[in-house]
């Protein structure tokens, strides 16, 4: 592991594409998507090109095409960064090179760093000489790790229209192209749970321990909360894998697919996991080591490394200090800042100034998405542009070309896309027959908000690499609403140095602490999904506004609570944020007000 204490996490299908290229060599962890076959085969293609490296193509029609792209262009991904490490060793120290770099890149109170600022004091030559050999021998590149988000699993057909056997369904082909690679790093499952895909990792032997405990490739689950983490652990416990790696993502306050929890909120979410974390994981060494003594496989010997990480919102050195110090997390993840690192990122010239001027009401949580999912996304992007345009022209919808995202099979024997041409212009006749006038308007008006996501997420690394493409590239993008407190390019190491407190890159606007932004996220979809459920009224609803309800209540008892334990602020900040909480409180009470009354009215018993 790196002494970094952060990681950067997949954003998009091509934002971090070839991220680990470009910091692995610092020792920065990052997350490519395993979602798009086609992106990783035209980037591989390019990179091939760019290091002179032997590039023999994979067609959509070859066997198994979809895993063997993946397995290739990881394996790439895997040589560029092992030649850029061989590179970094040779350069010599003092020179400004990315050797120096590497160590001052690192936090202060790093043993590595304050190693490197001790041979940077040193005067005795022969002195100055071992401190650099001890140094070079410490050099560990960032992990290359994987996504796979759960749900897109599409079951896949050949070119006779036959169903294909499940292996090859869009999941499993993308964890058995990772399973083959030769990467030793970490696959993170996010979206929740696959019992297909997580039995089928049983096939391959890379995900279970050696003679010596170690696991080459390791399990990361991205979570909501506590009970999510106990039940995927157990599940996969009971096959003898092990998840290395507990990410909690927030709910609403993060870039992309927004999985709103009912009302758990990021506070009382970690405390939970801090409290119990020894306890389950004795109980799942337990279960996992019964199920490898079965499989006559190696068991461990005592409890392997298990880190409790945190993504979502998060924006200043102090919240980082905060959460590793009060809730003890590993690490943190961030995001949407690095979208305007170019250093980084993939984001095409056009969306990166649009990003650079976003303000927060240019930031919203949108229908976009063809899952049905709630969206963070930018207002203004070429992708809906492009979409509007389509309407316009008596085209509606997107040619889907990939298909990832299919789910609806109101039109059809095989599910399609709500972001098609195929299903939308289907389904604005239907509506046509039953509705008129500005009903029939605001019906259509929802059924071409959803965005074809597969193309458009792609586009922006498709741009800046120069790649041929048959079709129109027209950037979609998905930061989370912390993008409206950045407002500049960034270089790496400032935006490094920001997460460290050695720099800051935050723009003049108000920031409110990440636990206030993300109650305030809860408030305000609390009061939509009350809008939305009322007049009708079913016990369902019921059940779940007060479920919804009480769980921010508690939270907000909580943060009373650890508000002025937050010493990384200060007394006024703290002040500020207990004054928020009261706002907040005050707008969630009022809108349950409103929805009892309603209740009330209706003479609903629960």
């Amino acid at each position: 592991m790196t002494s970094h204490h952060f990681h950067i996490p997949v954003m998009g299908t091509s934002f971090t594409i070839d991220t680990p290229i470009k910091v692995a060599l610092f020792g920065i962890s990052s997350v490519i998507s395993l979602c798009d076959d086609e992106l990783c085969e035209y980037t591989r293609k390019y990179y091939c090109e760019k290091y002179s490296l032997p590039y023999d193509p994979i067609n959509k029609h070859d066997i198994d095409f979809r895993a063997r792209r993946f397995t290739a262009y990881l394996n790439m991904v895997n040589t560029i960064v092992n030649q850029k490490i061989d590179t970094l060793l040779s350069q010599v120290f003092e020179t400004n090179s990315d050797l120096d770099r590497y160590f001052t890149l690192l936090p202060d109170t790093s043993p590595l760093r304050q190693h490197y600022d001790t041979m940077c004091a040193q005067d005795d030559p022969e002195q100055k000489k071992r401190y650099q050999s001890e140094l070079r021998h410490h050099v560990v590149p960032g992990s290359i790790d994987v996504n796979i988000m759960t749900k897109l699993d599409r079951d896949t057909y050949d070119q006779e229209g036959q169903k294909q056997d499940s292996i090859y369904s869009d999941a499993l082909s993308a964890l058995r192209g990772y399973a083959n690679s030769d990467l030793t790093s970490g696959i993170v499952f996010s979206a929740g749970f696959n019992r297909r895909l997580y039995s089928y990792m049983e096939e391959f032997k890379d995900f279970y321990p050696d003679k010596t405990g170690f696991i080459k490739k390791r399990v990361i689950m991205k979570v909501s909360d506590y009970r999510s983490s106990i039940t995927q652990g157990k599940f996969l416990a009971k096959k003898g894998i092990w998840i290395s790696e507990h990410r909690i993502e927030s709910g609403l306050n993060c870039g992309g697919h927004a999985f709103a929890s009912d009302g758990y909120l990021m506070g009382p979410i970690m405390a939970e996991f801090k409290e119990k974390r020894q306890v389950f994981i004795s109980q799942l060494l337990e279960i996992c080591n019964s199920s490898l003594a079965e499989k006559k496989s190696p068991v461990f010997q005592s409890a392997p490394e298990t880190l409790i990480t945190v993504q979502g919102g998060i924006g200043t050195a102090h919240e980082q200090r905060f959460l590793n110090r009060y809730y003890q997390i590993d690490r943190t993840g961030w995001a949407t800042p690095f979208l305007l690192v170019p250093e980084a990122t993939n984001v095409d010239p056009e969306t990166l100034m649009l990003l650079q001027n976003a303000k927060s009401k240019d930031l919203y949580l949108s229908p976009i998405s063809p899952l049905g999912v709630p969206f963070n996304t930018v207002r203004d992007t070429n992708s809906e542009k492009l979409k509007l345009e389509r309407f316009k022209n008596g085209r509606p919808g997107s040619p889907c070309p990939k298909g990832h995202l299919v789910s609806n099979m109101e039109f059809s024997k095989k599910p399609v896309c709500t972001a098609s041409i195929f299903y939308q212009k289907r389904k604005i006749q239907a509506l046509s027959k039953d509705l008129s006038g500005e009903v029939l308007t605001r019906a259509i008006n929802t059924v071409i908000q959803k965005v074809c996501l597969c193309e458009d997420l792609a586009a922006g690394a498709l741009i800046n690499h120069e790649q041929d493409n048959s079709r129109p590239l027209k950037s979609a993008i998905c930061p989370g609403p912390n993008l409206a407190f950045f407002s500049r390019i960034s270089t790496l190491k400032e935006m490094v140095d920001h997460i460290y407190g050695r720099f800051n890159v935050t723009n003049d606007t108000p920031r409110p602490h990440m636990f206030i932004k993300e109650l305030k996220m809860y408030v305000d979809y609390f009061k939509k999904e009350v809008a939305k459920r009322l007049p009708e009224l079913s016990k369902k609803d019921i059940s779940y506004i007060e479920l919804f309800k009480s769980n921010l209540d508690d939270g907000i008892t909580y943060y009373k609570d650890v508000i002025p334990k937050i010493i990384e602020e200060t007394k006024k900040y703290q002040e500020s944020m207990l004054n928020d909480l009261k706002t907040l409180q005050n707008e969630l009470e009022d809108s349950f007000s409103y929805y009892t009354k309603k209740l009330s009215a209706k003479h609903v018993s629960v």
